[in-house]
């Protein structure tokens, strides 16, 4: 067997193994049998993703390259190497994915009713009805700026849409123009629907950049308009709270986030036939450069395309309607209150959504709220929505008079605000709200519930391996299970009095915990997995998860490759592990299913000399699941149930020839597919468990 170059790095780069998952995603709308609507939806997801990863990953690595521009990462490449290869594909992305959507989504869109009118194309009783609708609800609350020394360059939100308006001529007062700006107000909408008259066209739309283009002209009467062109810059989003100096971190957060839109530039997206003198003014403005520029054929921000997919009606153009159906005994029990516990009280029970119903999670909260024995309820909260049926059950609980003590995660990216409102309503309410443990992120997924049953307390807890998020749920795949297990719920208890108070560390009893046992019982796992290949026993190691970068782990998981443990790793994202490498990782495969639903459950599997360990997870295999954050893993101990996880986890899944993706020693990925003997793990799930 060829041995491995010893230049050869280890590891994968963390950015560009991101990229191509946004790559495989892109390939859900490059395929012909994705319904319509729904392949616009994956363009705009692949925007909404890179939008992410240039204010958070793009503007790490510059900050990299700030403070030690040659220093070379675990990939091989100096910080300048790697930031020029991002460069390189992103811009690479991006041509393909408006490409995509100039040339097969829209005018498959249009074929089917669906036109997104561009200006250029108007016939005249279009542009009549859009002047009108331009004149009435547009120019009113457009403010232009005429740039010049009483005027500089505004300031500029953080993906806020604006157009740049070369001029000529002079105006009333004899001030000579040279270029406006126009900035688009948050409260315009960026897409109007043109009624089916005057489209021509079922479902018509006409973006907003659309109506500038044609009439911005009318905003500057007298002057010679020489252009109107759409940009977009994106900033800095990652936030910094100096965890040594905060007092209060409520309030150090929120003075946090009211900076967070005017954080330094890091893209610059203009408008593809942008004159060369206007880009390079827009990247002295921002210190950018033209690699940092991306002219774009089309909206900006491509992600509000996505509001055509929750505007047109059309199921045909969409998947079909699905619904997870409630399991037994959940979807038939005499009331909401006593009953719940008594079913939990007798076994427990596994919840694979969105293939099986959030509902017995919501009724199990709703009979905490309104059962009079429940005396307490605890619960974490990472993401939940604006609008949650689960904290609006919290709010209930706790003005009935009940212990409710909410762990809410304030850092929890982009939905600070959100989780920040639900804290101060539930203290009002009475509610104990903590915001867990300064410097690790809460991001364990857990309910737990103190009920009074013949004098004495019995515990009842739900642990999973997503949000607490009913829209998520249904879109999300995620694994959750509902226990009144003695040892697994004490150790919940355990968990959250660290969380709430202070106090040396506890052991657990069943519960895996970050950033005290989860990685070491992680790497003991795979070390006794390759103490057994390599004295001629059965091992075998399975697992699931978004992301997989944590150095030590993938060092140990090469060597148990190397020793003939069997392991085949289902990764939907990032991973830094080099599979099928000879010599290095000939025993390990990496795939990635990319499909209708997001897969999102963690699952650690091991042979265990024949006792199988199953464990499920809120936590990645990332440095920081293991070492910044509150994480938990659960054992799945039901002989039922973990049959049940191995084969929702990992059998059906290695089986998937439609979705799924296989990464090769160079670590790009190749689609699996068979059409002689078709099988997706996505449907295979909605007709078993829906």
């Amino acid at each position: 067997m060829p041995a491995r170059k010893k230049a050869e790095p280890l590891y994968f780069n963390r950015e560009l193994s991101l990229l191509q998952f946004n790559e495989r995603v892109l390939a859900m709308a490059e395929r012909l049998d994705t319904p319509a609507l729904e392949r616009l939806r994956y363009v705009c997801i692949v925007g909404s993703n890179l939008d992410e990863f240039f204010e958070i990953r793009v503007s790490s690595l510059k900050a990299q390259i700030a403070q030690d521009p040659n220093s070379v990462g675990p990939d091989g490449f100096t910080h300048e190497e790697a930031f020029e290869k991002v460069q390189q594909a992103v811009h690479i992305l991006v041509q393909r994915q408006y490409n995509l959507l100039n040339e097969q989504v829209l005018p498959a869109l249009k074929a089917e009713g669906v036109v997104l009118h561009q200006a250029a194309d108007w016939n005249a009783a279009q542009k009549k009805w859009a002047r009108e609708v331009f004149h009435r609800d547009v120019m009113p609350l457009l403010t232009p700026i005429g740039l010049d020394p009483a005027h500089p360059f505004p300031r500029v939100y953080n993906k806020s849409l604006n157009f740049i308006v070369p001029l000529s001529g002079a105006d009333a007062f004899g001030r000579k123009a040279t270029i406006a700006i126009v900035q688009a107000p948050r409260a315009l909408p960026r897409l109007i629907k043109v009624p089916p008259a005057v489209s021509g066209h079922p479902h018509g739309f006409i973006l907003l950049t659309g109506f500038l283009r044609a009439f911005v002209g009318d905003l500057f009467p007298g002057m010679q308009m020489e252009g109107c062109y759409q940009w977009r810059v994106t900033r800095n989003s990652d936030l910094f709270v100096d965890e040594e100096e905060v007092t209060n971190l409520r309030q150090a957060l929120q003075g946090e986030l009211s900076q967070r839109n005017f954080g330094s530039a890091v893209r610059l997206e203009i408008d593809h036939n942008t004159p060369p003198h206007i880009e390079a003014f827009l990247q002295k403005e921002f210190s950018l450069t033209a690699e940092d520029t991306y002219r774009v054929n089309g909206p900006a921000n491509v992600a509000r395309l996505m509001q055509i997919c929750q505007l047109v009606k059309a199921p045909d153009l969409l998947f079909p309607e699905f619904n997870g159906r409630i399991p037994s005994p959940f979807d038939n029990l005499p009331n909401r209150s006593a009953a719940i516990f008594e079913a939990i009280a007798k076994k427990d029970h596994l919840l694979h959504h969105p293939y099986q119903s959030f509902t017995p999670v919501l009724d199990f909260l709703t009979a905490a709220a309104i059962d009079p024995d429940v005396v307490a309820i605890k619960q974490t909260i990472y993401r939940t929505g604006e609008d949650s049926q689960l904290m609006h059950l919290l709010l209930s609980a706790a003005k009935a008079g009940k212990e409710v003590t909410v762990v809410v995660e304030l850092m929890a990216r982009f939905d600070e605000q959100t989780n920040i409102n639900w804290a101060s309503r539930l203290e009002e309410v009475g509610a104990h709200v903590v915001y867990g443990v300064v410097g690790h992120k809460t991001h364990a997924k857990m309910a737990l519930v103190l009920r009074r049953e013949k004098g004495r307390i019995r515990r009842y807890g739900h642990m999973g391996t997503g949000n607490y998020h009913l829209r998520t749920a249904s879109l999300y795949t995620d694994f959750g299970l509902l226990t009144a297990d003695p040892k697994l719920c004490e150790d919940m208890d355990l968990v959250f009095s660290q969380l709430t108070g202070l106090g040396e560390r506890r052991k657990l009893r069943s519960l895996l915990q970050s950033p005290f046992t989860m990685h070491s019982t992680v790497i003991s796992m795979i070390r006794a997995e390759t103490r057994a290949a390599r004295a001629g026993k059965k091992a075998r190691i399975l697992a699931k998860m978004n992301s997989l970068l944590e150095p030590l782990v993938i060092q140990e998981l090469y060597k148990a490759s190397q020793a003939g443990v069997k392991i085949d790793l289902i990764i939907r994202g990032v991973c830094a592990l080099r599979a099928a490498v000879p010599g290095l990782s000939d025993n390990i495969t990496v795939r990635s299913i990319v499909g209708r639903f997001l897969e999102h459950s963690r699952v650690f599997y091991f042979y265990d000399q024949g006792k199988e360990s199953v464990y499920l997870s809120s936590a990645d295999w990332m440095d920081r699941n293991f070492f910044r954050r509150v994480e938990i893993a659960f054992p799945v101990n039901d002989p039922v149930l973990k049959k049940r996880v191995i084969d929702e986890a990992f059998t059906l899944a290695l089986r998937d020839n439609q979705r799924a993706w296989l990464q090769q020693p160079d670590g790009n990925y190749a689609l699996i597919r068979n059409r002689r003997a078709p099988f997706s793990l996505h449907e295979t799930l909605m007709e078993r468990l829906g």
